[in-house]
């Protein structure tokens, strides 16, 4: 992977992140919003995490296997924060930004495993 775009990735899944925990907190916390902050949060701090981890993978597999991980975990966070969406309205319009970013995101990790693939 050329360095310019594991750099832009690591940046731009990183912000990703801050985004997210940043909206969380203005959350109301109850017991409806709890238990989806916490899965969103996870699920979205994950894909900079495994990113990250693939960086310094040891084997093109394990290269691989975390970027699948990144695409799962992006494809979650989109199901999270619909649900949120849904669960808190006046949240809609930062929740559909934040799953455009998630979607492209899937995106790019799915073309980079479709890529990897072919060069089997």
């Amino acid at each position: 992977m050329p360095a310019f775009l594991k750099n832009n990735l690591e940046e731009r899944t990183t912000n990703f992140s801050k985004k997210v925990v940043i909206f969380l907190k203005t959350i109301k916390k109850d017991n409806l919003s709890l238990p989806l902050i916490n899965q969103l949060v996870r699920s979205a701090t994950s894909i900079g995490a495994n990113y990250f981890e693939a960086g310094g993978s040891c084997s093109k597999k394990d290269f691989k296997n975390k970027i699948y991980i990144c695409k799962k975990e992006c494809r979650e966070t989109k199901y999270w924060l619909e649900i949120l969406a849904e669960a808190h309205p006046e949240s809609k319009n930062i929740c559909r930004e934040l799953w455009k970013e998630a979607h492209e995101l899937t995106l790019i990790f799915s073309k980079t495993i479709l890529t990897l693939e072919n060069k089997k």
